[in-house]
C-alpha cells in the first residue's frame, strides 16, 4: 500500500514537473521577442515618431504619424464591420438558430474563415472592392480586417450567450417581457464582459495584420483622411522600412514594432482582466 502511494506520488511529481517545463518553454519565446524588440526599439522612440510624417527617401529624421493615424482608422472601420455583424450573428446562433441547417452553415463558415490565411481575405476584398472602385482605399482595408475579426466575435458571442442560465430567460419571459428585450436587457447584458473580451482579442489579432492591407489599403506616406483613398498603416510601414537599405528607417521600424507589440500586449492584458473580473463575480 505504501509502495503504491509512493509510486503515485512520484508519477504526480513527474507530471507536475513536465507541465512546469512545458510552461517555461512556451514563455521563453514570448519573453525573448519582447526583450529583443524592446532592446532594438527603445532607441528609436521619440516624440517625432508619433507627430511627424516620414521624410523623403535618404533623409534622416521624421516619424510615422501617418501610419499610427491610419492604423486607428483601419481598426475603427474593421470594428464597425465586424462587431455589430458578429454580435448579431452570435445572438442568432445562440437564441434562434439552434441546430437548423442555416445555423450549422454559419458555424461551419466561421470555423473555416477563422482558419484561412489572412492574405486570402485580402485577395478576396481586392477583387470585390479594389477592382470595382479602381483604387486602393481605407474602406477596402477596413473591410478586410473586419472579415478577419468576424468569426471570432461571432463564435465568442454565441458561446457566452449559451452560458447564460435559462432561468434568467424564463424569468424575464414570465414577467411578460418581449423576447427581443429579454435578449438585449438580460442575456446580452449578462454576457457583456465576456463578449467584450472576445472583441478585444479580435482587435488585438487584426492590429498586427499586414498581408490583407497590401492588397487593399496599400500605404500612404502622407496624411490621408479620405476613406476612398489609400491610407498608411503601421504594419505596412514597418515592412517598408525593414526591407529598406537605410539605417535610420531600420531604427524606426524597430520602434514601430515595439509600439505595435506593446499595443497588442495591452489589449490582451485588458481581455484577461475582464475574464478575471467576470470569473470573480
Amino acid at each position: 500500500m505504501i509502495r503504491a502511494y509512493r509510486r503515485r506520488k512520484l508519477v504526480d511529481q513527474l507530471a507536475r514537473g513536465a507541465c512546469l517545463v512545458a510552461t517555461l518553454g512556451a514563455l521563453v519565446p514570448l519573453f525573448s521577442v519582447l526583450v529583443y524588440v524592446s532592446a532594438k526599439g527603445l532607441g528609436g522612440l521619440d516624440w517625432a515618431l508619433f507627430t511627424e510624417l516620414p521624410r523623403p527617401v535618404g533623409e534622416v529624421g521624421g516619424g510615422m504619424a501617418n501610419a499610427f493615424f491610419g492604423t486607428l482608422v483601419l481598426v475603427a472601420l474593421a470594428c464597425a464591420v465586424g462587431i455589430p455583424t458578429g454580435v448579431l450573428a452570435g445572438i442568432y446562433l445562440a437564441e434562434f438558430g439552434g441546430t437548423g441547417p442555416l445555423a450549422r452553415a454559419v458555424r461551419f463558415s466561421c470555423d473555416v474563415l477563422s482558419g484561412i490565411p489572412s492574405i486570402t481575405v485580402g485577395i478576396f476584398v481586392y477583387t470585390l472592392v479594389v477592382v470595382t472602385m479602381r483604387r486602393f482605399s481605407a474602406l477596402a482595408g477596413g473591410l478586410a480586417l473586419g472579415l478577419l475579426m468576424l468569426p471570432m466575435v461571432t463564435r465568442t458571442t454565441e458561446e457566452l450567450l449559451r452560458l447564460v442560465p435559462d432561468a434568467l430567460r424564463e424569468g424575464a419571459l414570465a414577467l411578460g417581457v418581449p423576447k427581443w428585450r429579454m435578449i438585449v436587457s438580460v442575456v446580452l447584458r449578462t454576457a457583456a464582459p465576456g463578449v467584450l473580451t472576445g472583441v478585444l482579442l479580435s482587435v488585438a489579432r487584426i492590429a498586427g495584420e499586414t498581408a490583407p492591407l497590401l492588397f487593399t489599403a496599400l500605404n500612404n506616406q502622407f496624411w490621408s483622411t479620405r476613406l476612398d483613398r489609400p491610407i498608411g498603416s503601421l504594419t505596412v510601414q514597418i515592412y517598408t522600412y525593414a526591407v529598406s537599405p537605410y539605417e535610420d528607417w531600420h531604427r524606426k521600424a524597430w520602434a514601430g514594432a515595439l509600439v505595435l507589440v506593446a499595443s497588442v500586449l495591452v489589449l490582451n492584458l485588458c481581455a484577461r482582466i475582464f475574464i478575471h473580473t467576470r470569473g470573480a463575480r
